[in-house]
């Protein structure tokens, strides 16, 4: 009989890695517009920082295998969405990239790699990095508030991807159920603020959504409005040309007619 661990960690690794890839439209749009703008690397910098410090600490806890190759594959995932941020990204974006990769992956990953390693021993060293890894992995659901505060600020959800905040929420569901079943507190209790994150983001996609679809409307009819207000205004004042060419035209052919009267009149009088 199949344990239900066992089940739960496949299904995990599942959900994972779909959530790992939910961000490509992203991507292929920023390649399509051969542009960042708009859009932040910080979460993926954060959730690759805390993949790594995840891996370190089921290295030390054991007896989790999978964990260690879905964040794996997720390390690998992320960096490459890093690296091609980078190169779309203006100057200023890759600078701030640049930073927060020193900030998170360096200092961040790298002092509690050393400090773990080199200063702490046994248990205690497995608790501390634990607590560590679950602040970096409730930082992978804050990330996205920058993002989320954009949408309410433009009421545009162009930069929340439908998609990759649906399959964070089921993502946080089942790894949640996953850490209850193996006791682990490091890997359930993040996941309760990822589901409501994930639930906040989904409900004003769906509010935000409606808003641009209304003034997509509302532009269409002005566009098709517009065109033909204008096309009036062109023939009006071509009507307007035409009348005053007219006029010239008609006082031109008058003044002419005055001329050659008064030219007659001179030629038909006496000479004294």
């Amino acid at each position: 009989m199949v344990d239900i661990s066992t089940i739960f960690s496949k299904l995990c690794m599942a959900v994972s890695f779909i959530v790992y890839l939910a961000p490509l439209p992203t991507f292929y749009n920023i390649y399509k517009k051969k542009s960042t703008d708009g859009y932040q690397s910080i979460p993926y910098v954060v959730a690759l920082c805390s993949a790594m410090i995840l891996i370190y600490y089921v290295h030390l806890k054991g007896n989790m295998v999978d964990v260690i190759i879905i964040n794996a594959i997720g390390v690998f995932i992320e960096t490459i969405y890093i690296v091609f941020y980078i190169f779309y990204a203006p100057k200023k974006a890759k600078v701030q990239t640049i930073k927060l990769l020193l900030l998170f992956v360096v200092v961040g990953y790298g002092g509690v790699f050393l400090v773990a390693q080199f200063l702490l021993k046994g248990a205690i060293r497995t608790t501390i990095v634990g607590w560590i890894s679950t602040a970096f992995s409730v930082s992978t659901y804050v990330a996205p508030l920058g993002i989320m505060r954009k949408v309410i600020k433009t009421k545009n959800v162009e930069y929340m991807p439908f998609l990759l905040s649906f399959f964070l929420t089921i993502s946080a569901v089942v790894w949640f159920i996953y850490g209850l079943i193996q006791k682990n507190y490091v890997i359930y209790a993040p996941n309760i603020l990822g589901f409501t994150f994930g639930v906040v983001q989904m409900v004003l996609y769906v509010v935000y959504k409606n808003k641009k679809e209304h003034n997509v409307t509302k532009e269409q009819k002005l566009s098709e409005v517009l065109p033909k207000s204008c096309d009036n205004i062109r023939r009006w004042e071509k009507t307007q040309e035409q009348i005053i060419d007219i006029l010239k035209l008609g006082t031109l052919i008058y003044s002419e007619k005055l001329n050659a009267s008064a030219a007659e009149v001179d030629n038909n009088r006496p000479n004294i």
